[in-house]
């Protein structure tokens, strides 16, 4: 079976690694992007794995680890009027918005900043190192998830 990564953004005055490590499971909710969504329905799959990166933060970069922990849902907080995520137009019998539940790993002891994955030529390709890539959700090669990872744990 073909190894999928991923990078989800979060801004972590919201939810961030550690939120995520105190719960230990959640629903990723709230993504309002189509393309983002597509790959939730169509690429993630329970067990793939997830760097967890910490936008709008200074500075921002990779904080840790989840994996996919469910198959793609219909996303709740589009139907609740009350949530800042409500869309009018996504109806629980035909749903526009979807989510995956992802599940802690890991809180890597050093966070692998941006501007570092920037310098890294290991790193040439990544779709958030392209200029204007604003999507919450990425696939990430397997090889970049590996090097990110080894850079979190070996930075201390």
């Amino acid at each position: 079976m073909e190894r999928r990564c991923w990078l989800v953004k979060t801004e972590p005055e919201s939810f961030s690694i550690d939120a995520l490590a105190r719960v230990g499971r959640t629903m990723w909710d709230g993504v309002r992007n189509y393309q983002a969504r597509n790959y939730m329905r169509d690429g993630m799959r329970v067990g793939d794995e997830v760097l967890v990166y910490h936008s709008n933060a200074s500075p921002p970069g990779v904080a840790g680890i989840a994996r996919v922990a469910s198959a793609a849902y219909p996303d709740p907080t589009a139907f609740d009027p009350n949530d800042h995520h409500y869309d009018p137009d996504s109806k629980p019998d035909d749903p526009r918005w979807l989510l995956v539940d992802l599940a802690f790993v890991e809180k890597l002891p050093a966070l692998v900043t941006l501007d570092g994955m920037k310098q890294d030529p290991a790193l040439d390709g990544m779709m958030i190192l392209r200029k204007g890539n604003r999507l919450s959700i990425t696939p990430v090669e397997p090889a970049h998830y590996d090097h990110i990872v080894a850079i979190g744990r070996a930075l201390r």
